[in-house]
């Protein structure tokens, strides 16, 4: 089966490696590179009628903490602040660019990842420290 990664942590597709699925889990039994994706064998799944029930499944791992990290599912949902403490909007998603990953804030701004200088995970909030005029109309 063909798997594109949305992490830089190929380690989750290592042989034992268990990815959660709506349905269920699965073991990685067998991987190896394919381009810029993954051809991953998965335990007790022995045909392709098998691969071919569960084609365009999101699949998951559990969470791990890696300081300095920012990870998708922590920053979807945060109320970002900027520098003086002004609320300049929620993050409605994270989308991917060359140069640096963006914020993609409900109202429609974009901010660059790498403004980020502070987050909290449990109060749900991000400090940025962006440029002037950069989310101006």
């Amino acid at each position: 089966m063909v798997v594109q990664l949305w992490t830089d942590l190929t380690e989750r597709l290592n042989p034992g490696s268990v990815l959660i699925t709506s349905g269920g889990t699965l073991t990685v039994e067998a991987v190896r590179p394919f381009g810029d994706r993954w051809i991953v064998q998965f335990e007790d799944f022995v045909d392709r009628s098998q691969a071919e029930r569960i084609r365009g499944v999101e699949l998951e791992a559990e969470a791990v903490e890696i300081p300095g990290k920012l990870w998708v599912h922590e920053l979807v949902g945060a109320t970002v602040f900027d520098a003086t403490g002004a609320e300049l909007g929620s993050v409605s998603a994270v989308e991917a660019n060359p140069a640096s990953d963006l914020l993609v804030l409900a109202g429609g701004g974009l901010i660059p990842l790498r403004f980020v200088t502070h987050r909290d995970t449990a109060a749900r909030t991000l400090v940025v420290d962006i440029p002037e005029g950069l989310l101006d109309p």
